[in-house]
């Protein structure tokens, strides 16, 4: 590493140490009430009973048993937690409302002495469906798994989930700070956008579990950030390190972040050209630096994986090699896979409306194993809300319009980070097409764009004026707060009654 490269990160330690001794309470505080919807959710949705949760943990114990990363995609898990998902009869519950894990106390008393056995935990290797995905939240969740080895099972998920629900708190805080810089003339706006993020069900149930999503939200949350503070204060050294870490952390997390890698060029960029004329040449290695600290450690996961015979982006590899020759008919799916059918298009998602359907009624409320929803008339209702609040963002739009053509490129770094990231989703979901139709279809996979939910709500609550603005920002505050709630006792429904 050079000397001035070493003086830029010193620099860059310093001057975060010195952001965060600044940030406001209500940031903190945010923060912490996202930790604790989080951890409300740990404790509510019973172990195994979230999206991939058995294949997400047989990875940390790979690492922390055998020290190697998984070998294969098969479902050959420890005999440890074989023992646990028969007992706890996941394989029976999931997606079946219907069934609940444990009926009784003797079910849990021979749960827990099959658990207390000496059963083997080190596993042939496999994890599932989270085989290709990059180490690092793995890596980082064998600490709470080393520090519950004593214990059962079950205690080492919990504390593992507890560790997700710290990096609920960092996505809090970061959408508060995003908000901040969007619109720093309106601290109340501030809050209203960190607590919106705090108390997103959807946050608190995937950051209730074992998921390296919850991960994702985290350092996609920050890269935002980031490349906010850089519009509004010029792009230095130390926010083009910092841009280049929280994209390389975001591609070591999850494969999906690199559907939001074209913003980030396209805001470097942006950003150098933006530049003062007596520094733009010295500005134009910033973005070079940023790209250089991302790439690197995903170049050396891409390496390993192909040494290893594994595909080098995952998942990502097989879509693109599915694309070559095809592009149309998969753009076709993709815009219909979030925007109505346009005329000349094949009806890929026929009887079935995705924008109402698919991604607003889930959006409602979809937890458990994606078998835990509201009934039908609950999302029926939600639509007076959520059409009264895309109409207050609109109001606002317009009202701010003369401010918004000054941040069009701002505006378009961000619109290319999120269109990026829905193609790599759609093109994902395309994968499995014609035999199935809709897969990644999950609200979840669009939580790294949490950060421009949370400006949109604030735009919404600016569209009710400036008199009622702030007292706006607290009904929406307490409407997600509600569905918040009722989500929970909708899981306790499902799973206890």
């Amino acid at each position: 590493m050079s000397r001035r490269l070493r003086s830029g990160a010193a620099k860059l330690m310093r001057a975060t140490r010195r952001a965060l001794g600044h940030l406001p309470r209500a940031a903190w505080i945010c923060a912490l009430i996202a930790c604790l919807n989080a951890v409300c959710w740990s404790l509510i949705t019973p172990p195994f009973q979230a999206p991939d949760e058995p294949a997400h943990f047989a990875y940390v114990q790979q690492i922390a048993e055998n020290g190697a990363l998984p070998n294969s995609s098969r479902s050959d898990y420890s005999q440890e937690e074989g023992v646990a998902l028969l007992d706890l009869r996941q394989h029976e519950v999931r997606w079946h409302p219907e069934i609940e894990p444990v009926q009784s106390d003797a079910q849990q008393r021979h749960l827990e002495h099959q658990l207390a056995e000496p059963l083997d935990r080190s596993g042939a290797g496999g994890a599932g469906v989270a085989y290709n995905q990059p180490p690092l939240y793995y890596a980082l969740q064998t600490i709470p798994y080393a520090l519950g080895s004593s214990g059962s099972l079950l205690d080492r998920l919990e504390l593992m989930r507890l560790l997700s629900a710290l990096m609920a708190g960092l996505t809090a805080l970061f959408s508060y700070l995003f908000v901040r810089e969007a619109l720093p003339r309106v601290p109340w706006a501030w809050t209203v956008g960190g607590l919106s993020a705090a108390l997103a069900p959807l946050l608190g149930f995937m950051s209730g579990s074992v998921n390296p999503d919850a991960m994702l939200y985290s350092v996609s949350a920050a890269t935002f950030y980031l490349l906010a503070r850089a519009f509004r204060r010029g792009l230095t050294m130390n926010l083009a390190i910092a841009i280049g870490v929280a994209s390389a952390g975001g591609l070591l997390t999850k494969l999906n972040y690199i559907g939001l890698i074209p913003g980030v060029i396209i805001g470097l960029l942006v950003l150098a050209v933006r530049a003062p004329k007596d520094s733009r040449r010295r500005a134009y290695g910033f973005p070079a630096l940023a790209l250089a600290i991302a790439m690197s450690p995903a170049a050396v996961y891409i390496l390993v994986n192909l040494f290893s015979n594994h595909p080098g982006l995952g998942v990502v590899s097989s879509a693109i090699h599915l694309t070559n020759g095809r592009i149309l008919r998969e753009a076709s799916y993709i815009w219909q896979f979030y925007l109505p059918r346009l005329p000349g298009m094949a009806h890929d998602f026929a009887g079935i409306s995705p924008i109402r359907q698919i991604w607003f009624d889930r959006s409602v409320g979809l937890y458990g194993w994606l078998d835990t929803s509201f009934p039908v008339w609950v999302d029926n209702v939600a639509l007076i809300p959520a059409v009264a609040l895309a109409l207050l963002a609109i109001r606002a739009l317009i009202s701010l319009r003369a401010t918004l053509r000054r941040r069009l490129g701002e505006l378009g770094v961000y619109a290319a980070m999120a269109v990026g990231l829905m193609i790599l989703i759609g093109a994902d979901s395309y994968l499995g097409f014609p035999k199935q139709g809709g897969t990644y279809a999950e609200p979840r996979y669009l939580l790294p764009l949490l950060p421009l939910l949370a400006a949109g709500l604030v735009l919404s609550a600016r569209g009710a004026g400036r008199r009622w603005g702030p007292a706006a920002g607290v009904l929406i505050v307490v409407l997600i707060f509600s569905q918040d709630i009722f989500s929970q006792l909708q899981v306790i429904a499902r799973f206890y009654a």
